[in-house]
């Protein structure tokens, strides 16, 4: 299944950062479903980092995958997660056009569970990360 995001529609003339939220498990450990991440739309995409796209045969789905290499005019982006499937294994290269931004930065909210201070504590701890480009990731990914 792949890892959707729900994307909150940017404004025209707007900064080019917005936010989306994921769903599913395709990207753990990087990304958890309700995280919410804050996306550089349009952004030049390397290898290795983690983007928004639109899913190729159901555009209307907004995934979020990592860009392992480009091939042709497209991307091969696979999930950071093995088992959750979804990604260009299933449906190839996604092409330049569909690929809408790079993840720039990701929040935790906290869980409902989570109420003792020193899980509070460690949730203000890492509640936000940069989502960096791995690149010794995108050459592991690439010799599947």
């Amino acid at each position: 299944m792949p890892e959707s995001s729900q994307e909150h529609e940017r404004p025209r003339g707007a900064l080019p950062f917005g936010p989306a939220e994921v769903t599913g498990p395709s990207m753990v450990p990087t990304l958890h479903h309700g995280d919410v991440l804050l996306v550089h739309w349009g952004s030049r995409v390397r290898p290795g980092d983690v983007i928004v796209l639109r899913h190729p045969f159901q555009q209307d789905l907004l995934v979020v995958k990592r860009a392992v290499e480009r091939r042709g005019a497209g991307w091969w982006v696979l999930g950071d997660n093995a088992f959750a499937g979804g990604d260009s294994t299933d449906y190839g290269v996604v092409p330049e056009e569909l690929v809408l931004g790079r993840v720039r930065l990701r929040y935790r909210p906290l869980r409902a569970g989570q109420r003792s201070p020193f899980a509070v504590a460690r949730w203000a701890l890492a509640a936000l990360r940069p989502v960096l480009g791995d690149r010794s990731a995108s050459r592991r990914l690439r010799a599947r």
